[in-house]
């Protein structure tokens, strides 16, 4: 019986299923997280064999011990995992603490967590990326815009998200920003790149091979989402684009990726750029080798009539997945921010999509800057009914 230890498997919420699945599979599950042991889910504690509360996830030595008891009562680890961006760095140290093999290790983090690494990996390829600057001094800055032209991106090179994005249209932009960022934080500048993005989703088996492969396509910029305050969606593809598999798969032995759960993203210009490609040609943006944030992993079930946390636990398990992928369709996700004025109550929007409607509740505080603050998610058959259902629920009265 392999021994499997999830890091923080509370949070998202959803994240229970990925326990569930692996004790179906004959897993010893052993929890490791903050939350007292009576607020996990019923159906969560029910799916560990073990918990170890700490005090913070935030302190190392904590979580450190949690995994040497973990050790002394069950034995070796066979699998160490939190499928989550903000704690991949900690995954990766306690791995290589206890010599656990099966995912990524410290020397590994570099080209997997910075983005100013991981476009050489990209490039071996042949899939371009946007050019860059290293955030100096207002000189150095400057010099790079002369070169790219406003405006520019800047965020965190280690960053989760959007957080602390800023897109830079003056100057007078630079220096605000110069002068408020945190200067312990190295910061990345790219050109600006006009486009949408799209993603490769993918479960890989320890060959590098796709166990299971979709995708999503975010028509809006999650950093105008977050520095805007604005409403949020995205939407998981019927059929994923042949070039976005292909790239996918490209960057998948690129970056030498196996036994793991993966969201790769990718520009897809909306207009010709010099250097970077025509209208319709995909950018390298970044790679997240974890599932899809939030509730994705959900609305990847909805659009693949399947499971994909039975097949990341098969994936452990097997090496092979034992769930097959059904019907497909488009799924949605869309996310109203409080305090706006829109045209269709929430109420009606309930009535009007009855249908179609999946899942209806509130995101959680912790995501709701990206992700805004009343989430619906639905499914349909073709382009046009997901255009009309976003054109609805973003309606705002005059």
């Amino acid at each position: 019986m392999k021994n499997v230890i999830f890091l923080s498997p509370n949070f998202p919420e959803n994240y229970w299923k990925f326990c569930y699945e692996l004790k179906q599979n004959g897993m010893n599950v052993l929890g490791i997280g903050d939350a007292p042991y009576d607020d996990l889910l019923p159906e969560l504690r029910e799916s560990l064999t073990e918990y170890y509360r700490v005090d913070s996830l935030e302190n190392y030595d904590q979580v450190y011990r949690a995994v040497a008891f973990f050790i002394f009562k069950y034995g070796p680890i066979d699998w160490l995992e939190s499928n989550n961006e903000y704690w991949l760095e900690r995954d990766a140290a306690l791995r290589t603490a206890f010599h656990i093999t099966s995912g990524f290790q410290c020397e590994d983090i570099p080209r997997i967590k910075y983005k100013s690494r991981m476009k050489e990996y990209y490039q071996k390829v042949g899939i371009p990326t946007a050019r860059y600057h290293m955030v100096d001094d207002e000189k150095g800055c400057l010099a790079f815009i002369k070169e790219v032209g406003w405006p520019v991106v800047a965020k965190p090179d280690n960053g989760v998200g959007a957080n602390g994005t800023y897109k830079l249209r003056s100057e007078d932009d630079l220096r605000s920003f110069l002068s408020r960022k945190n200067p312990s934080v190295p910061y990345i500048m790219e050109e600006f790149v006009h486009a949408e993005v799209c993603s490769f989703d993918a479960i890989v088996n320890s060959h590098g091979i796709p166990m299971f492969a979709s995708g999503n396509i975010t028509p809006d910029s999650l950093m105008d989402v977050v520095n805007n305050a604005g409403n949020c969606r995205y939407y998981i593809v019927k059929d994923l684009a042949d070039d976005v598999r292909a790239a996918g798969m490209a960057a998948v032995k690129s970056f030498e990726v196996k036994s793991r759960f993966i969201h790769f993203e990718f520009f897809r210009l909306t207009q010709d750029q010099p250097g970077l490609g025509k209208k319709g040609a995909l950018v390298g943006l970044e790679v997240n080798m974890r599932p899809p944030g939030g509730i994705t992993p959900e609305l990847l079930n909805y659009a693949n009539s399947t499971n994909v946390y039975k097949v990341w636990a098969d994936m452990i398990a097997l090496d092979r997945s034992t769930q097959a992928a059904g019907k497909r369709c488009f799924c949605v996700f869309a996310g109203r921010r409080d305090g706006k004025d829109f045209l269709l109550s929430h109420e009606e929007v309930l009535e009007k999509y009855a249908a179609h409607l999946k899942i209806v509740d509130r995101v959680p505080d912790a995501l709701s800057a990206c992700m805004a603050n009343q989430m619906y998610v639905a499914t349909f058959s073709t382009q046009r009914e997901l255009d009309r259902f976003y054109k609805d629920l973003f309606a705002c009265k005059a």
